[in-house]
């Protein structure tokens, strides 16, 4: 069983063919720049385009940065803010001729992780997934159930929004050395902590790469572990998600 999964972010739109029983890609992954500006078209022509490369008329899964419901876009914090309200599962269906399930690209990297990585031992328990990238993505799961769309990274910690101080954008335009960002970080985490009492933190995202940089400077209570799909991690969720279609 397999479905196409693709992963829209902010400098690419990636996607493979995933077999939904392993976890693994079925073939290469193919990466296009994403459009700018990024409006609703653009986008839906990327994805036409990636569906095209795979020859692909099954079912497709889509992490898209965002919260979605009901196959709204109701948030713009990462996307061109055209996107506001329109609805994305019927304008990628329209494109592709193909039936599509978008999901938040946080949500999407936590099933994958859930499902085939570094919370796939956890059955009972909160598990919370971050990805440290452009901005600050988030996933809770209670007893393996995601509760979507949580979009933590938008937590406004000691005045300011937490993915100003403490994504990687943000380690990487302050020029902080790992240290210093890393208090940061832990910031937000046991902001988290505080919340939602977490069992297990699951850190994702091009940060992830770089965990012994900054896993030491972590004094949050919950066990720490970096994703194990790295990058691939959205694209296998958001084939997870498609299989709802199947």
């Amino acid at each position: 069983m397999k479905s196409l999964g693709i992963d829209v972010g902010g400098s690419g739109i990636k996607g493979a063919v995933v077999d939904l029983h392993t976890g693994k890609l079925a073939g290469e992954r193919h990466r296009i720049p994403t459009p700018q500006p990024a409006t609703p078209q653009a986008v839906a022509s990327t994805v036409q385009a990636l569906v095209r490369r795979f020859d692909w008329s099954g079912p497709v899964g889509c992490g898209f940065p965002a919260a979605i419901q009901h196959g709204l876009v109701r948030t713009t914090s990462n996307i061109d803010r055209s996107w506001l309200d329109i609805d994305v599962v019927e304008l990628f269906e329209r494109e592709t001729g193909c039936r599509t399930w978008v999901v938040n690209d946080a949500d999407a990297a936590g099933m994958a992780e859930m499902t085939f990585g570094a919370g796939r031992r956890f059955e009972r328990g909160i598990v919370m997934m971050v990805t440290v990238g452009t901005g600050l993505g988030t996933a809770i799961f209670n007893d393996g159930v995601l509760l979507p769309n949580t979009e933590l990274g938008h937590l406004e910690i000691d005045g300011c929004r937490a993915e100003s101080r403490a994504s990687d954008a943000a380690r990487k335009r302050e020029k902080l050395k790992w240290k210093e960002w890393a208090k940061r970080f832990d910031r937000y985490l046991q902001v988290l902590e505080d919340l939602f009492w977490p069992d297990l933190v699951i850190v994702g995202g091009g940060a992830s790469k770089k965990s012994e940089k900054f896993f030491p400077y972590l004094n949050v209570r919950a066990e720490v572990v970096p994703a194990e799909l790295r990058n691939e991690a959205g694209i296998v969720g958001a084939a997870l998600a498609a299989r709802r279609l199947l």
